[in-house]
């Protein structure tokens, strides 16, 4: 699928509320993702990179400002608006893989279609190839319990990239992971993120795969900047 659209962050504030005081986790952030980009974030944890996802993920509605997909405005729409976006437009992979342990491997990797009325004949034969592809083929009856961690990783990878989303989101990926292991699912998904042209946008505290990026962003007192070389390296 040709991925063209642009992803606009603009004066994006994001404040909670707790114990009656406002807390602010993102302040004037202004970013641009552009069509079938690698853009890794960092910053310490509670620095606002997972709320920074859920927002470009319409999970989270920001205080202040506008997400823009090409022409459409992601805040302008109604909660179920943006659920159906997501289940079009937005890819998923996290951490403890979230996949589902009473499905199947196949039944996982088909449920975005599941929930998005798009399961076909031709959606599931993408599916096996789908598995094919990420080193499981033949493992499509068996059940998360029995995959190893880097297995179940390479499942939520062919789940996320099903639908042809315009976004992959993927937030610290290989961090329940081993370092080979997670080397070799970041290459997996970088390499799928190449060939089906989708942005991807990971979170990440590790330097090594931050450098696989085409650009790194860091966040650091709610405001997201560039990350130049020097700091990559400290």
């Amino acid at each position: 699928m040709k991925n063209d659209q642009v992803i606009k962050l603009q004066n994006i504030e994001k404040s909670f509320s707790h114990g009656g005081r406002e807390r602010a986790v993102l302040q004037g952030v202004n970013e641009v993702f552009q069509p079938g980009e690698f853009v890794a974030i960092r910053g310490r944890s509670g620095s606002g990179k997972t709320t920074l996802l859920n927002l470009i993920a319409g999970i989270d509605e920001p205080t202040l400002g506008e997400i823009l997909y090409g022409e459409l405005d992601l805040t302008a729409l109604t909660s179920k608006e943006r659920t159906l976006f997501r289940r079009e437009h937005i890819g998923f992979v996290f951490q403890f893989f979230n996949l589902i342990p009473t499905l199947t491997v196949k039944e996982n990797v088909l449920l975005p279609a599941e929930l998005a009325n798009r399961k076909t004949a031709r959606i599931e034969s993408q599916a096996v190839n789908l598995l094919e592809r990420v080193g499981l083929q033949g493992r499509e009856d068996d059940f998360p319990d029995i995959l190893s961690g880097g297995e179940q990783q390479r499942v939520a990878i062919a789940r996320a990239v099903l639908v042809g989303p315009t976004v992959i989101l993927a937030d610290e990926p290989t961090g329940n992971l081993d370092r080979s292991t997670g080397a070799d699912v970041l290459a997996l998904l970088n390499n799928i993120r190449r060939d089906y042209e989708t942005t991807l946008i990971m979170v990440t505290h590790s330097h090594s795969l931050a450098d696989q990026a085409d650009r790194t962003l860091s966040i650091e007192n709610g405001v997201l900047t560039p990350l130049s070389a020097a700091a990559k390296e400290a």
